[in-house]
């Protein structure tokens, strides 16, 4: 080998050998993970919903699934598959003791839900009579006290929960009965397990539409944004929250 090309050998190495390391380098490094979310990032209070006057509620018709009559809770039970331990009296239920679900499970359907937040509610915000319907037991309709008691929007009464606040906000005073309308498209999923036709829903919130065929992006999280997850049909959930809610006349017709 002569001396030029010996001397074009080392720098090619050289060359190699920097390149090596730089390649290292770029594999090694390391980056910030995501900043950690806050339940504050997703609430919106902007700009809030007008206030209308309902009307009244209807009964259920011959071809319902009647889950609460007024006697127990014999359709419901608990996470665990254990009869709901909810409190039962006068033809109505009382929220306690954690989350309660419907035994029977349902896709797309007609849901009708009455409720009722204590006459003597105290607090303020998402403390003042909080619960909650979850459709297929993951996408949560927010019940609340939104009778003059601002909070984020998208958490209110009738809200998508942390995604799509009402178009009006329908709520009677407290101690009076509120009545949610619900039609339900369930999802349609990819192989791939994303959306190929998302949830969509429409809410009456007493006989005003508050959702009009909104599309429903994903569960819907209290901290975080939504996930998409594939997923068969589903039960009713009820949400447990301080707050004492109170439930009557729940039904459903499958569609």
């Amino acid at each position: 080998m002569n001396k030029k090309n010996f001397i074009l050998g080392i720098l090619f190495s050289l060359i190699l050998c920097n390149f090596c390391v730089e390649i290292d380098a770029q594999e090694k490094k390391k980056y910030p993970d995501p900043a950690p979310m806050t339940a504050a990032m997703t609430e919106i209070w902007t700009p809030q919903p007008k206030i209308v006057t309902p009307g009244e509620p209807v009964s259920a018709p011959s071809d319902a699934i009647v889950l609460f009559d007024g006697k127990d809770l014999s359709a419901w039970e608990n996470d665990k598959g254990e009869p709901a331990p909810w409190k039962v009296e006068n033809g109505v239920f009382i929220a306690g003791q954690g989350n309660i679900r419907t035994k029977q499970k349902f896709e797309n359907f007609q849901l009708h839900v009455e409720w009722r937040i204590p006459e003597d509610v105290t607090g303020q915000g998402q403390g003042r009579g909080n619960s909650g319907v979850y459709l297929q037991g993951r996408y949560e309709l927010q019940i609340l006290d939104s009778y003059e008691n601002e909070t984020y929007i998208n958490g209110m009464a009738a809200s998508i929960y942390k995604q799509t606040p009402p178009l009006v906000n329908a709520m009677r005073k407290p101690g009076e009965w509120n009545v949610y309308d619900v039609i339900y498209s369930a999802p349609v999923f990819k192989d791939d397990g994303t959306y190929r036709t998302p949830p969509r829903v429409t809410l009456l919130h007493n006989g005003v539409v508050v959702q009009n065929n909104t599309t429903i992006l994903g569960t819907t999280e209290y901290i975080g944004h939504p996930r998409v997850a594939k997923h068969g049909a589903g039960p009713i959930l009820l949400q447990d929250h301080p707050g004492h809610v109170a439930f009557r006349n729940i039904w459903i017709r499958e569609l």
